[in-house]
């Protein structure tokens, strides 16, 4: 005999609802509401104080000879230089920063959290600061640069390897800081599993972890280029603004400013698209979806 049904019993048909018809997504906070607007004239002021001078910039651009003006000598030499120190100083940082990445998310060691607040300093530091800082060390009196000069006759400061280390020094904790991100949420017992079936924490690591880490890392060594291209106080600090040398787009861009506006605006049209073009290419990384 089937039991009367009761009317206030609701349960049952709210399970039976609930698995014959597909879940609704999330509700979004205040979805069908109307913003308001103390809200909304400070957002749309905000966004065009970031915009609109992005916007200026190209309005302001000479596109009728754009390309003479990249063309130019000093032009193309200031391309040259900083693409071939960017991917120099990303690469000296992918070969130490991925290293101290492990050691940070992997290690414990006493003092761990000071070791990190200082690896990530170069993030908050002025890069004037970091020049000034990197001319102590390396510089031909410096603390570490007076041996370098005295016994291997190595002078930095004022060379491409000088811009090359100042790029490094301020793009690596980008580097760290996505690497050290992406081990941390890695599974460790991969590894473990690894090292229990005999190899050792250097195979583990290579065979197991890197390619675990491998978007990561990749992602990072994006940003730290990005960052190491438009790197401008610790290289004109450290490195000086020698054409041909020293001299990267951003000093060039400094220069153009002074005595050939159009160049300037060229040269920084040049920066914005790869900006534009890492932001891109991370979006899927460093932004949510909507």
């Amino acid at each position: 005999m089937t039991p009367p049904h009761d009317p206030h019993d609701t349960s049952a048909a709210m399970a039976g609802t609930r698995a014959g018809r597909p879940r609704r997504g999330p509700i979004r906070a205040g979805a069908g509401r109307g913003v308001p607007w103390p809200l909304l004239v400070p957002a749309l002021l905000g966004l065009a104080f970031l915009v609109l001078p992005l916007i200026a910039l190209l309005v302001r651009t000479p596109w009728h000879h754009l390309t003479e003006q990249l063309s130019s000598t000093e032009v193309w030499q200031a391309l040259q230089l900083s693409l071939l120190c960017a991917t120099a100083a990303t690469a000296l940082s992918l070969v130490i920063g991925v290293p101290l990445a492990w050691l940070l998310a992997r290690v414990e060691f006493p003092g761990r959290g000071l070791v990190r607040a200082l690896v990530t300093l170069p993030l908050v530091l002025p890069p004037v600061v970091g020049g000034v800082a990197l001319l102590m060390a390396l510089g031909r009196n410096g603390v570490i640069g007076q041996w370098l000069d005295s016994w291997f006759g190595i002078t930095l400061p004022f060379t491409t390897a000088g811009v090359i280390l100042a790029e490094a020094f301020v793009a690596m904790p980008f580097l760290v800081i996505s690497v050290e991100g992406t081990l941390r949420a890695a599974d460790p017992r991969y590894e473990e599993a690894a090292t229990t079936l005999g190899a050792s924490r250097f195979t583990a690591f290579r065979r197991v972890t890197l390619p675990l880490i491998a978007p990561g890392i990749a992602a990072g060594a994006v940003l730290a280029w990005a960052r190491a291209l438009g790197e401008f106080g610790a290289t004109i600090t450290f490195a000086g603004n020698f054409p041909g040398r020293t001299q990267t787009m951003p000093l060039a861009v400094y220069l153009a400013l002074q005595s050939d506006p159009e160049a300037a605006i060229a040269l920084s049209l040049v920066l914005l698209t790869v900006s534009i073009a890492v932001l891109a290419g991370l979006r899927d990384r460093w932004t949510t979806a909507s």
